[in-house]
């Protein structure tokens, strides 16, 4: 007995085109690669489901009726129909790419990462950009947990699933109070600055920057007086031109100050501030648009 609804499906159809073009099982079977008793079948189940015979069945002649040659012509319309929406339907697909989130950390504001950015727009139009402003642990977490598939920072805490690669770096440069006596000097080293009270970046707003920073007055063999902790550049800035202690910063944000209180000189040790690129370890490696990315990041 026949269900209420048709069970018409697209192999049927494109079986049926097979024999009526080819007016020959054999030749349909080889056609279409399928063995010519289940192509027989599906034949019979079409002219089931329609009520209606397709072919004239002789033993050396194969025919359409009427209703045949009509269902073939219907059904070329139909394939024609069909390949044009699925032509629209990938046109639509390859204008739409979902967006490549990126974390960023520590209030970076760089040049040079919005010079990558502005790239990746240039290289990659089709492929937005979603940026989201975090901590260094939250973007840690973040990677973990897939909320972002590329971060910024100066250093998150260790993590055997997250990748952390040197993208860029600028020179260290030390910042003074204006009037501070070292201010008319033209450069000067780490040690020569730290004999003076530091401000410090805390460890838990920013642990890349503390930790790199902390590493290279350990290598020149100082142990700064602290005077301040601050977990943002705007509050380490604020506390240097207040006077309440000396610091370094990476030429790169030292780029964005416009600021009379603050002298900024170059050091003579060539240090260098890191900013890294990280993504999370994929186990079946990182989709394209994330691979290509990181590529370019790490190119300027």
């Amino acid at each position: 007995m026949r269900g209420e609804a048709a069970v018409i499906e697209l192999r049927h159809l494109r079986y049926f085109v097979a024999v009526a073009e080819e007016l020959n099982f054999t030749r349909a079977a080889e056609r279409i690669h399928l063995d010519q008793t289940p192509l027989s079948r599906a034949v019979r189940d079409l002219e089931a489901e329609l009520g209606v015979k397709l072919f004239v069945r002789a033993p050396r002649h194969l025919a359409l009726t009427p209703a045949g040659a009509q269902l073939l012509q219907e059904t070329r319309k139909l394939f024609i129909r069909f390949e044009r929406a699925k032509c629209a339907v990938r046109r639509t697909s390859a204008l739409y790419q979902p967006p490549l989130r990126i974390g960023v950390a520590d209030g970076i504001s760089q040049p040079r990462l919005a010079e990558c950015l502005a790239g990746w727009q240039a290289l990659a139009p089709a492929v937005p950009l979603e940026l989201s402003e975090m901590r260094a642990r939250e973007l840690a977490a973040a990677l973990c947990q897939e909320e972002v598939d590329v971060g910024f920072s100066f250093g998150v805490p260790e993590d055997e699933r997250i990748a952390q690669d040197a993208a860029w770096s600028y020179p260290l440069i030390a910042l003074l109070p204006l009037g501070h006596e070292l201010a008319r000097k033209e450069c000067l080293s780490l040690a020569e600055l730290a004999c003076f009270p530091m401000i410090a970046c805390h460890a838990s707003y920013k642990p890349g920057v503390r930790q790199q920073i902390d590493c290279f007055v350990r290598q020149c063999g100082c142990t700064p007086l602290i005077a301040g902790e601050a977990s943002t550049f705007t509050g380490y800035v604020t506390r240097i031109a207040a006077g309440l202690g000396v610091g370094v910063a990476d030429s790169g944000h030292v780029e964005t100050l416009r600021r009379d209180d603050i002298v900024a000189l170059p050091l003579v040790d060539d240090l260098r501030l890191h900013t890294y690129v990280l993504h999370k370890h994929q186990r079946f490696g990182l989709p394209e648009a994330v691979e290509r990315f990181l590529t370019h990041a790490k190119s300027l």
